[in-house]
């Protein structure tokens, strides 16, 4: 695997006047040189002079602030530069230029099978630069492409490991962990992003629901779920109040209750604290057991 060298290339400010005062004494030497007497060496030697110093200009470049220049010579990797400004090479260097901003994108809603088999559609958002300039040059063919592909792949396999929605205490999904799932998803794109010199900075989810042909049935089961969830609140209560109800009349010794009157009472009270409508009072103008 190629690793990344850095560079530091000279100065282009200390090479500019450089090049400019070998440009204006080349072309005053060849002025001197063409005049009568005029001689053929002097005049090849002062054009060999000013082909040099017309190369050594093409060895100026400038690295801007978050970006990298990945320098090659017939094609064999010799360092990246990261200094920004105006920087001169071996101008037969070749040059290409690598940013390391911080990128982002988001994947295309892919569809999916969550763990238990169901449908689903997913879309992700991904947060990246690149920190090592060589790998993504030579270690992949498109860095770009490379993390898009990878990213959605890295997607897929996450959605299989998890179900959309839990309906199983403390058993993680999709929708109701979604830090964790968020760091299993970064860690998962890293682990495949890393050979490229990509570091993945932050990976969330940005788009989760059923697929349309279950997802009215699964809204179905979700409202069945809560209706299950309210009333098994509801009778907890309820059981609650009733088991006070009965402690506090014992310990007042207001009305002494046999068995059966007991039943009858814990029944009127779990209707009234149950049922989904107000209770109808009856007033009772007898004696208890009539």
């Amino acid at each position: 695997m190629i690793r990344e060298i850095q560079r530091d290339a000279l100065s282009g400010w200390v090479m500019l006047p450089v090049q400019l005062a070998v440009l204006v004494v080349s072309v005053l030497g060849f002025i001197a040189a063409v005049r009568p007497p005029a001689s053929a060496w002097p005049v090849i030697a002062w054009l060999l002079v000013f082909l040099a110093n017309f190369i050594c200009w093409l060895g100026f470049f400038v690295v801007n602030p978050n970006e990298a220049k990945v320098l090659q010579i017939f094609g064999k990797y010799v360092g990246s530069v990261k200094s920004p400004g105006l920087r001169w090479a071996n101008p037969f260097f070749s040059k290409r230029r690598i940013s390391q901003r911080i990128r982002n994108f988001e994947t295309t809603r892919l569809k999916v099978n969550d763990r238990e088999g169901n449908p689903i559609e997913i879309a992700a958002v991904v947060v990246w630069k690149v920190v090592e300039t060589a790998e993504a040059c030579f270690e992949v063919d498109d860095y770009n492409n490379y993390v898009h592909v990878q990213s959605e792949a890295a997607l897929r396999n996450l959605s299989t490991s998890y179900a959309y929605d839990s309906h199983v205490e403390h058993q993680m999904s999709l929708r109701g962990n979604t830090a964790e799932v968020a760091e299993h998803l970064k860690t998962e794109i890293q682990d495949r992003l890393a050979k490229a010199g990509v570091e993945v900075i932050e990976a969330r989810i940005s788009h989760l629901a059923y697929a349309p042909e279950i997802a009215a049935a699964m809204l179905q089961r979700q409202q069945a779920s809560a209706i299950i969830a309210a009333r098994t609140r509801i009778v907890e209560g309820a059981v609650g109040m009733v088991e006070m109800a009965l402690d506090r009349l014992n310990e007042k010794a207001i009305v002494t209750l046999d068995e059966e009157r007991k039943a009858t009472m814990v029944s009127n009270l779990l209707v009234v604290l149950c049922g989904e409508r107000a209770a109808q009072p009856v007033v009772n103008t007898g004696s208890l057991y009539q």
